[in-house]
């Protein structure tokens, strides 16, 4: 299993705009995989949003990540642009229950 984490820096009072048009194409993009995790900052870092995928492999990724942009269904176009993006692809310890 692998993880990957997308993180969003938005430009200050975008992020509700930015959350409400990925939830309306969430549930197209979930017809691939599943969505670990959804959320945005309100401490420390603020203007961030981030949303976790979960795949089989890295093979799985960049074959999901093909599907779902066909289309253009994804990724959302809100209209807002990040100042910056970030991602990590993490795989779990042998000891996680993650695995």
């Amino acid at each position: 299993m692998i993880y990957e984490v997308r993180t969003y820096t938005l430009r200050p009072g975008t992020v509700a705009e930015f959350e409400e048009r990925f939830a309306k194409r969430k549930p197209l993009r979930e017809k691939h995989s599943p969505l670990a995790a959804c959320f945005s900052s309100e401490l420390g870092g603020l203007n961030k949003f981030v949303h976790v995928w979960v795949y089989k492999d890295s093979t799985e990724r960049t074959r999901i990540r093909e599907e779902s942009r066909k289309g253009g269904q994804w990724p959302p176009q809100s209209g807002v642009r990040p100042i910056k993006q970030e991602n990590k692809l993490l795989i779990p310890a042998a000891f996680s229950p993650l695995q």
